[in-house]
């Protein structure tokens, strides 16, 4: 009988797994793949964005759902408690732009590499090619606790040979992930098996995902990348998102950082109706200033036709969109060109249009929106609160944050918590 068993091999699985053996329990990790890791190998496109390096405030201003159910798991484990842990396993790290923490060789394999060296030390179970069928539990639970039972055991399959066997344990932590990326074995486990036990399951969203556009035009800038822009997006009047940085567009809508921390604010209301997405391609300039750039780049083509004015103040790529959307004729002489046309074409630079349409699926989403309901749950131990000695951590949990490590640390969080308090238990 082991007194842990966690189901998943992934950052909070394994984290978990070596915080519990640390406190000297004795420890099984199930997963089903045939390595550990397989999504913390493709994060940050392979390099591993492992934590932020921000400070408390930009920490919790990132999480996007149920930040107040973090504070005791990030009090117990921080980002920098993390990159001091890495520290102490060997792996060296360095700090990018926006705080995003990576490791020194830009290998996510590196950061599998000392979590599984120690996962070894520790002396942790390792079982791969198994898939947990069901968690079993027994009536014994606390009544003046409030636990309707208790885990008694897992029932799971050797994939290789279809042999099923049970495992019985004390405790059982999930930490199966979402349904993100279910290529990796995401495929929502956790929440099958949340729901049997008569646990609240939220409604889930791709997050962290590429949106659909409605304008035909948006296949013609496939490929575009724009830097130093600021995307905001609208309900109405009401803004719902704002910020600066890096987009792409792609043959269906949009991508790139902006546009993935944009759909992890907007998914909910973007299910209901179309949004209204304006992106400022000159966020520097005021609208006066970009005027009067303007007008010395028209002055120093006097004699050109509009559509080969542009040539300075945009990508090729998008030249000929901006142009259909001021409405101006393309062959006329700039020095032509009227005072309220030029205002016309500052408006649509500094309000470049497009229309939310959907959200991509969840095989292209980072992480996903909704999970486990967090009432149901101890914020503090990670343990639900309807059956005893069951625990969830990492992206099953209804919490999310924005890009650039913060997903990743509230997991190392979720995780040390869980495995630092099971001898209370």
């Amino acid at each position: 009988m082991s007194n842990v068993i966690v189901i998943g091999g992934g950052a909070a699985g394994m984290m978990t797994a070596i915080t519990a053996a640390r406190y000297g329990l004795d420890v099984t990790l199930i997963e089903k793949n045939e390595k550990l890791g397989k999504k913390v190998f493709i994060t940050g496109k392979g390099r591993c964005n492992v934590t932020n390096a921000g400070d408390e405030d930009d920490i919790r201003n990132a999480i996007v759902s149920n930040e107040k159910f973090m504070y005791s798991s990030l009090a117990a484990f921080s980002n920098y408690d993390m990159m001091g842990f890495l520290d102490e396993l060997g792996l060296k790290i360095k700090v990018e732009r926006g705080n995003r923490v990576f490791p020194e060789s830009d290998h996510s394999s590196d950061v599998i590499r000392v979590l599984e060296n120690e996962l070894k030390h520790l002396s942790v179970k390792i079982m791969l090619n198994c898939q947990v069928l069901e968690i079993l539990t027994n009536g014994l639970g606390d009544k003046e606790e409030n636990f309707n039972s208790k885990v008694s055991a897992v029932k799971l399959k050797r994939i290789n040979n279809d042999k099923e066997e049970t495992i019985y344990a004390d405790r059982i932590v999930v930490a199966t992930g979402g349904l993100s990326y279910p290529q990796t074995g995401s495929t929502g486990d956790g929440y099958k098996w949340a729901r049997e036990l008569g646990i609240d399951v939220t409604n889930l969203y791709p997050a962290l995902v590429p949106i659909q556009v409605k304008e035909d035009f948006i296949n013609r800038l496939m490929g575009l990348s724009l830097k130093n822009v600021t995307a905001s997006v609208y309900d109405g009047k009401k803004e719902l998102y704002s910020d600066f940085g890096e987009m792409l567009f792609t043959h269906f809508g949009v991508s790139g950082p902006i546009i993935l921390s944009a759909s992890s604010k907007i998914a909910k209301i973007l299910k209901e109706r179309y949004l209204d997405l304006y992106i400022d391609l000159k966020p520097a300039l005021s609208n006066e200033q970009l005027d009067e750039r303007i007008l010395r780049d028209f002055d120093d083509l006097k004699n050109k036709a509009f559509k080969n004015s542009l040539d300075k103040l945009l990508p090729k790529k998008i030249i000929p969109i901006i142009i259909e959307m001021t409405g101006i004729d393309p062959s006329k002489k700039v020095n032509e060109i009227k005072r309220e046309e030029r205002l016309r074409l500052v408006e649509v630079l500094k309000n470049f249009h497009l229309t939310l349409t959907n959200l991509r699926g969840f095989n292209e989403a980072i992480i996903t929106q909704g999970g486990i309901n967090c009432k149901e749950v101890n914020p503090k131990t990670l343990e639900s609160k309807k059956v005893s000695g069951l625990y969830f951590v990492g992206e099953v949990m209804d919490v999310d944050a924005l890009t650039g490590g913060f997903n990743l640390q509230m997991a190392w969080s979720m995780a040390y918590a869980c495995g630092s308090h099971m001898l209370e238990q």
